[in-house]
């Protein structure tokens, strides 16, 4: 039986150390991961992480230190004739972290227009898991409608919203919280923070 193989894309909202963390604990799993990112990124990874990120073409290395990185196969952005866009390939899961409002929206209307967006149609009319991970907020009545719509077709909308009763001692431990919910919803068995007892 081959791995779990999930489809990550980590799309131009802020909060890329969720998905640079999604990742990192996805690969130690050893679950499979093909990875995307929006072009956004190449203006949020400096600001947010530090480093640079080429949506074309990045140093996976240094985003995700070289034992990770080794493991993960990469799809630019405007490769929608990449495999994870095609309902044939085998593809257990695909979680966008963190997603954006103007991805959800234009997921939740069926007009895609990149490669992340494309995996998100892909997991809906194939019935496989599809995992959104918002950070926006407040919320507009707009966005809570994409929501809606997409939670009944079958995403489970999972906002990086931590919580506390695991006594974080740092933004790490608040990350991990995060990854962990993502993680639980994929079904990969990881113990990453102290759960309620």
């Amino acid at each position: 039986s081959r791995a779990m193989r999930i489809a990550v894309g980590i799309s131009g909202a802020s909060g890329t150390v969720y998905g640079q963390r999604l990742v990192q604990r996805l690969v130690e799993a050893g679950v499979d991961v093909v990875l995307t990112a929006s072009a956004t990124l190449a203006k949020l990874v400096p600001l947010e992480i530090g480093g640079t990120f080429d949506p074309a073409d990045p140093d996976l290395e240094a985003f995700l230190g070289a034992d990770v990185a080794a493991k993960v196969a990469y799809r630019r952005p405007d490769n929608v004739g990449a495999d994870v866009a095609s309902g044939s390939f085998r593809c257990d899961g695909v979680v966008i972290c963190p997603a954006s409002t103007g991805l959800l929206g234009r997921v939740a209307t069926g007009a895609s227009t990149n490669l992340l967006e494309r995996m998100c149609e892909v997991a809906l009319k194939e019935g496989r898991r599809l995992v959104l991970v918002p950070r926006e907020t407040p919320l507009s009545v707009i966005t809570l409608r994409s929501m809606l719509t997409l939670a009944e077709a079958g995403a489970a909308i999972l906002p990086a919203s931590p919580g506390f009763y695991h006594q974080p001692e740092s933004v790490d431990d608040l990350v991990d919280f995060i990854v962990q919910k993502v993680l639980d919803r994929l079904g990969v068995d990881v113990d990453l923070v102290r759960r309620w007892s």
